[in-house]
């Protein structure tokens, strides 16, 4: 992780000499970095809206602008200053993407989705590390890179989803359970490598220790929190008062982070099972909707501080391992969806549907992932940069994969169309039942 402290590293406080010049010099520079960060970022977002881009590309080319890579100087006087906001923009984006999984649509997911996920998070991940480990790349490095191209985004996924009109599609169905359960194994295993990693122990048993450790966490998180918080969230929102009910979900989220983390286990593990069990209560919705503001600009601060972190230097020495390893991620992810949805009996066409929309896109847990392996300076300084251009890539292609995944599927006449349909209404069924 790169270290720059001291208002030295940028010029515009000697620009400004009397903002930071009083005794609360810390904070002044803190309000005048958030000021450059919101500034630039709206003007990259304003571009990449024209252009009908993604907004993660604009938060992070807006990170590469103002970070100490840029030329000819940073225009943000601290890092860490960044950093420590971006902690709690993963805190805040794993808590939303966690009130989306209450328990009983968990348990609700298939038998056939669950098995499909493992295959395809596991897979990849496999073939991910033997990659890594045949390009020349440190135990950890491909560890942590692995793990971030196993990643499939949910949102990126659904968004396109539903902007192609095929969100009620048959294979949709597949899609979102097994995007469900791939979420919990990723943030699982980033627990487990960030606990490994800080302690540099590969033995069996202390990997075995570590794991354990993870799944009790989880375990007692929903076993003694699903009889707790669910019903004090409820109780907060009989008061009608939406700052009351703020307040008592970000306890929740930003608690069970400090848990995690005193345990050696990733915040993001913590934020995400808080999500969860706020998402039991009859409030989930309101405790969504206040919530989503904080997220949204904590969030963008995590994104923009992956562009500040990345040393474009280093681009034209890694553009190249970038681009084998997303052919890699497409064709582990394909290959391992495909044909375990083969194997369990669903038609061709579910299968191929299902394999190119979760082999599309790394999106924002790929980042989580790459920086949690530099926030425990386990990865080398070119793997945080590698997975962002990646997924600046992955994400611009993702809605011209779906689309030709699902072009290269339609069935070619009618009289197909209505055989395929029919049986994937049937493997539609089986997926909801399990």
């Amino acid at each position: 992780m790169v270290n720059h402290t001291g208002t030295e590293s940028s010029p515009l406080t000697s620009f400004f000499p009397s903002l930071v010049s009083g005794q609360n010099e810390f904070a002044d520079i803190v309000v005048m970095d958030l000021a450059i960060i919101m500034v630039v970022a709206a003007v990259m977002l304003a571009i990449t809206y024209k252009l009908r881009q993604p907004m993660v590309i604009g938060y992070i080319i807006a990170g590469l602008i103002i970070g100490p890579y840029t030329l000819p100087f940073s225009l943000v006087s601290s890092i860490e200053t960044v950093s420590l906001m971006a902690e709690i923009g993963i805190i805040l984006l794993l808590f939303t993407v966690g009130t989306e999984y209450p328990i009983a649509k968990l348990r609700s997911i298939g038998r056939k989705a669950l098995v499909i996920a493992m295959s395809e998070a596991l897979g990849t991940f496999a073939i991910g590390y033997v990659v890594g480990q045949q390009m020349g790349l440190a135990l950890f490095d491909s560890l942590f890179l692995a793990l971030s191209i196993s990643v499939t985004s949910t949102v990126i996924v659904m968004r396109v989803l539903e902007e192609l009109g095929m969100i009620k599609d048959e294979a949709a169905y597949l899609l979102l359970g097994i995007a469900v359960i791939e979420d919990i194994i990723i943030i699982s295993m980033l627990a487990i490598l960030q606990s490994v990693a800080s302690t540099g122990d590969l033995a069996f048993q202390e990997i075995a220790i570590v794991i354990g450790v993870v799944l009790a966490f989880i375990g007692g998180v929903l076993y003694l929190g699903s009889r707790t918080i669910p019903k004090l969230v409820d109780l907060m929102g009989k008061t009608d008062r939406y700052d009351l009910i703020l307040i008592t979900v970000l306890g929740v989220a930003f608690g069970l982070a400090f848990i995690a983390f005193s345990i050696g286990i990733s915040v993001a593990t913590g934020a995400f099972f808080a999500g969860v069990l706020v998402a039991e209560s009859k409030t989930q919705a309101i405790a969504k909707i206040i919530t989503i503001p904080l997220r949204d600009m904590f969030g963008a601060i995590f994104f923009i501080s992956v562009g500040a972190l990345m040393d474009i230097r280093l681009i034209p020495s890694f553009i190249y391992p970038a681009l084998i390893l997303i052919a890699t991620s497409f064709g582990a992810k394909f290959g391992t969806v495909f044909i375990s949805a083969k194997m369990l009996g669903l038609t061709k066409r579910v299968s191929a549907r299902a394999g190119f929309g979760l082999s599309a896109s790394g999106g924002e847990l790929a980042l989580v992932t790459a920086k949690g392996g530099a926030d425990v300076g386990a990865t080398s300084a070119f793997l945080l940069p590698m997975i962002g251009a990646m997924t600046i890539i992955t994400t611009f292609l993702s809605p011209y994969i779906i689309k030709l995944g699902w072009r290269l599927t339609k069935p070619a006449s009618a009289e197909q169309s209505t055989e395929s349909s029919k049986g994937d209404n049937e493997n539609a069924s089986d997926v909801r039942k399990g």
